[in-house]
């Protein structure tokens, strides 16, 4: 038989994140490679989810969403950021954050339009584009004084006459980086001056760290009419299987995206919903208190892994450390990233799969700090053996 598989999805095969976490699993590795915590989210939510599922929330929830989330993420898209939004035109509930950002591409590209991403960028972003039939634009992310930035003029040049969006994600996964508000508005003016969607992943907007200010791009002047907005429950209350996610957006950008959506999965978790409606109306406080837990995480990790000889750039939020492996004398991070369970029983995450060009990429290793304490500890003890 010949390869079944559609051509524009050849270049995808099996995720990076699926390919380590199943190396960790069969060498008895520490998983600092896939980012997800190793505790629960706030109990009372769990328990809500609990009583949902025994009070009968077993069934179809509503294709845009259970109204009462859709409710409470309005409310909290006003709470937070003074963003007005209708809960029951410009509110969609979808499965993660990752169905959002498919649908929205699926929706809003035709094949041979172009989506500027910045890279390296989480990977389902370039599958989503290439199922799409788009082409995605890559403007590089580079250290500049301990932290990863673009060039204003590379941006303004990856935006050309076919450009239709710009897939923007800050806090960004993997180097941690939170986008200024000056970064932003170099953005915000593109997209008002070319015409252009803006499509945010903001699944990450609760953890940001040593005070660094989150700014989301549709507060910006002329960006709420034009920004598909997406965030999630799952790194918010730490609760990554729930698969709960949700679009904010003018009525004909959530229409036409849940015109695709309805397609993908309908709809899905009715109890969950119902739990994250709740959470995110009473358990902002341990958010708070979460985000600190990490900040000290980060901070933990860091300092082990500086001991063992990485270079280590300071994340401004998510999960992850990038660090180079370059001080260490290895040159190659996927090389690295499969040899590490053997040479010190800890999994990471190669960053260069994440560019369109690996080689810019090439000696950096992810690392997520997400993880309890002691699991932090053992693991840095473990990657001593690197030095």
């Amino acid at each position: 038989m010949n390869e079944p598989l559609v051509t524009r999805m050849r270049e995808f095969g099996t995720t990076v994140f699926a390919e380590m976490t199943r190396l960790a699993v069969e060498t008895g590795s520490i998983n600092l490679g896939q980012g997800f915590p190793d505790t629960d989210g706030p109990e009372r939510m769990l328990e809500r989810a609990v009583e949902a599922v025994r009070g009968g929330w077993n069934q179809y929830p509503p294709g845009p969403g259970l109204p009462e989330l859709r409710r409470a993420v309005a409310e909290h898209r006003a709470r937070w950021y003074g963003l007005e939004y209708d809960p029951e035109t410009e509110v969609l509930v979808t499965v993660g954050a990752t169905e959002a950002i498919t649908a929205a591409i699926l929706a809003l590209c035709e094949p041979g339009d172009e989506v500027i991403v910045f890279e390296p960028y989480y990977d389902s972003y370039a599958a989503a584009i290439a199922l799409a039939g788009a082409v995605r634009r890559p403007v590089t992310l580079r250290p500049d004084a301990g932290r990863f930035t673009f060039d204003l003029d590379e941006l303004a040049a990856a935006a050309g006459p076919r450009t239709r969006a710009i897939l923007v994600n800050s806090p960004h996964n993997p180097t941690g980086t939170v986008f200024t508000r000056e970064e932003l508005e170099t953005i915000a003016r593109i997209c008002r001056d070319r015409d252009l969607i803006a499509i945010t992943d903001e699944v990450y907007e609760h953890l940001t760290f040593d005070g660094v200010e989150y700014v989301p791009l549709a507060t910006l002047p002329g960006m709420r009419e034009r920004t598909v907005m997406i965030s999630s429950a799952g790194k918010t209350f730490s609760v990554t299987g729930w698969k709960t996610g949700w679009v904010c957006a003018p009525a004909p950008l959530v229409g036409a995206v849940q015109t695709v959506k309805q397609f993908l999965t309908f709809t899905a978790s009715a109890p969950w919903q119902l739990a994250v409606a709740y959470a995110l109306r009473e358990e902002m406080d341990w958010v708070a208190a979460q985000r600190a837990a990490l900040e000290a995480k980060r901070d933990r990790l860091m300092a082990g892994l500086k001991s063992v000889g990485f270079e280590v750039f300071t994340p401004a939020g998510t999960y992850f450390i990038q660090t180079d492996i370059r001080p260490l004398g290895f040159a190659d991070g996927h090389e690295l990233a499969l040899r590490l369970p053997e040479l010190a029983g800890v999994v990471a995450i190669p960053t260069q799969v994440f560019y369109d060009d690996p080689s810019r990429g090439r000696h950096y290793l992810r690392f997520a700090f997400c993880k309890k304490d002691e699991v932090i500890d053992e693991a840095v003890r473990r990657l001593q053996r690197l030095a």
